[in-house]
């Protein structure tokens, strides 16, 4: 418990530190994993069914060589498709905006470096170096965040796009 503690107190002077965007960071961070995750659980367990009764159906249909079989196919594929890029423009949407989070605490921060400079002077190290901090502090947060996104939203894509590819070798069409 007490190492609970002690983690949340790091945490809290981190973001403390580290200025108000820490907040929208985490916020996208967390947004984007909840959708990576759930990405992946589709990609796992649900998907994976769907493929397996888009092969019955064809499979049970007599036609499969005429040009109305090969446009319902087609459909099936594309619907398929369809289900495995959902939400894939969002996760790379929020991947991009952390970066972009992370800038927009540098600005803030430097703000506040700026406004410190004007009523306190140059004098005060101490008091610049919290307004440097929260300048930098967000900026190496949003990068942190995205390029955990770019590694797994670019392997999700992959494997979105093999299990597309699988589906359409399981559906002979001659």
């Amino acid at each position: 418990m007490l190492v609970l503690v002690e983690t949340w107190e790091s945490i809290r002077d981190f973001v403390a530190t580290g200025g108000d965007v820490l907040y929208v960071v985490a916020i996208a961070l967390f947004l984007m994993w909840v959708l990576m995750i759930e990405r992946y659980w589709f990609l796992l367990a649900e998907f994976p069914k769907i493929k397996k009764g888009i092969v019955a159906r064809w499979d049970a249909r007599q036609d499969t060589t005429s040009w109305y079989a090969h446009r319902i196919r087609d459909a099936w594929i594309s619907e398929a498709s369809e289900k495995l890029d959902e939400r894939m423009l969002i996760i790379k949407t929020l991947v991009a905006m952390c970066p972009l989070i992370g800038l927009l605490g540098t600005v803030t921060g430097m703000i506040s470096v700026f406004e410190t400079m004007a009523t306190q002077g140059t004098g005060n190290p101490r008091l610049m170096a919290s307004g440097i901090s929260m300048a930098t502090i967000p900026t190496m947060a949003g990068m942190v965040a995205a390029l955990s996104g770019v590694f797994f939203s670019t392997r999700l894509e992959a494997r979105a796009k093999m299990a597309k590819e699988k589906l359409i070798d399981s559906l002979p069409h001659h």
